[in-house]
Order: C-alpha cells, then structure tokens, then sequence
C-alpha cells in the first residue's frame, strides 16, 4: 500500500515535524512545500491498517500537526526510467 500525506503545521514548525518523521520506517519520502499545504509525505506499508497506523499514531498526534489530507493510491505506477 502506498499513500500520500499532505500536512499543515503550525506556522514555522515545517522543520520540526520533518525531524520527527524522518524516523519513522514506513514513511519513505518527506518534501516541503509551497502553498496550501506545509509538508507532504510518502507512506508504504503492507497493509492498510498499518498506513493508517502511520497516519493516527505518527502524523496526526504531533503537537504542530494542525490537521491532514491522506490520499490512497491504486492501479499502476508508470516508471519513466
């Protein structure tokens, strides 16, 4: 399962919460951002349970985190390489 997480934080905290999920195992990419959203994470897991593992218990419960977007992917990945 693979799935992307768009974060706002509170203002100035970007870094803070990039920090904390570098840790984090499942999490496999962490990008910053421009515009409505502050930061956007990559999450793989084998399960769905375990993303959504991810999402409540190392994402949503952080302190700076002021709420979350969880977007699901399916179907193929076309790689360019």
């Amino acid at each position: 399962m693979k799935a992307y997480v768009l974060i706002n934080t509170e203002l100035g905290r970007e870094s803070e919460v990039t920090e904390v999920l570098r840790g984090v195992n499942e999490i496999t990419a962490i990008h910053s951002l421009y515009g409505i959203y502050d930061v956007i994470v990559e999450v793989e897991a084998e399960t769905m349970d375990k993303v959504k593992e991810v999402v409540f218990n190392h994402i949503r419960r952080l302190g700076q985190v002021k709420n979350t977007i969880t977007l699901i992917t399916y179907g193929e990945f076309i790689d360019r390489d």
